[in-house]
């Protein structure tokens, strides 16, 4: 009984895999068939003729199609908001979590608050401060407000709850101010959390579409999602082309996935946000 169990067990997870998994398969050999075979009917799995058209029409665009150019803002974008949800959450987050001040938990309540605000409400007033700062069109405005993230300062601060005030009160005896605790205790011992963090903020701005949208205005200044979009035009649906756009936007998602899953799954368990 157990045994069958095992194999039905087994069974499930390799369907499930293979759900997420076949549009990946799908969306890669796409981009090595031809506009003709990519719309055929019925459609093929795998090319009949291999080519790398699509790949050679992605990377040799024009001046409103500068796909790699778009690749770097997305890259320094996503990494540069990462950077800063790190420094802003887990300097706020331990303060919530170790150190004692008036007014504390409603700061807290606060934060935990604007978790529940529609960020689409949030568009309006956080463009006109872009624009009041002079950072429209430039990578500034992806980098910069992304950079106060509540749910950083939420998931790290359950994380810092977790770990043992022994370690805390004897560096403290050993002479250690609040900051040297902090740098030299908390954060070694937040590997985990600080990965899985640090991947989620990434991915957010790295599959942004609307902010973008509405920032940025020059074809050069693009990221990758909006200036994917410009492809259907630009190229008439040419669908190996986009599967292509796609196939290139994975990249750093899959990699970073294939990196940190060990991170992600320790932190997760420890920052009490089991399922």
């Amino acid at each position: 009984m157990g045994r069958i169990r095992g194999i039905a067990w087994y069974t499930l997870l390799g369907l499930l895999s293979l759900v997420f998994i076949a549009p990946i398969v799908w969306m890669l050999t796409t981009s090595f068939k031809s506009a003709d075979e990519a719309t055929r009917v019925p459609p093929t799995i795998l090319p009949a003729e291999p080519t790398t058209s699509a790949y050679d029409t992605l990377f040799t665009g024009d001046s409103q199609t500068p796909v790699l150019r778009w690749f770097l803002n997305s890259l320094l974008a996503a990494s540069g908001q990462a950077l800063l949800v790190l420094v802003v959450a887990s300097m706020a987050a331990y303060a919530l979590a170790r150190m004692e001040f008036r007014g504390k938990k409603i700061v807290f309540a606060l934060i935990i608050g604007t978790l529940f605000v529609p960020i689409f409400t949030l568009i309006i007033p956080n463009f006109l401060i872009i624009d009041r700062l002079g950072w429209l069109d430039s990578l500034w405005a992806l980098i910069v407000p992304g950079a106060a993230s509540a749910f950083g300062v939420f998931f790290l601060r359950q994380f810092f709850l977790g770990l043992p005030r022994e370690l805390e009160e004897a560096a403290l005896l050993e002479g250690a101010n609040s900051w040297q605790i902090f740098t030299k205790v908390i954060l070694p011992l937040s590997k985990p959390a600080l990965a899985t963090l640090a991947v989620i903020s990434f991915l957010t701005n790295w599959n942004d579409f609307i902010w973008p949208v509405y920032t940025l205005f020059s074809p050069e200044n693009f990221t990758l999602p909006p200036g994917l979009g410009t492809l259907q035009g630009a190229y008439n649906i040419n669908y190996p082309v986009i599967m292509a756009g796609a196939a290139l936007a994975s990249i750093p998602a899959l990699i970073l996935f294939m990196v940190s899953q060990r991170y992600i799954i320790e932190g997760v368990s420890r920052s009490g946000l089991k399922g």
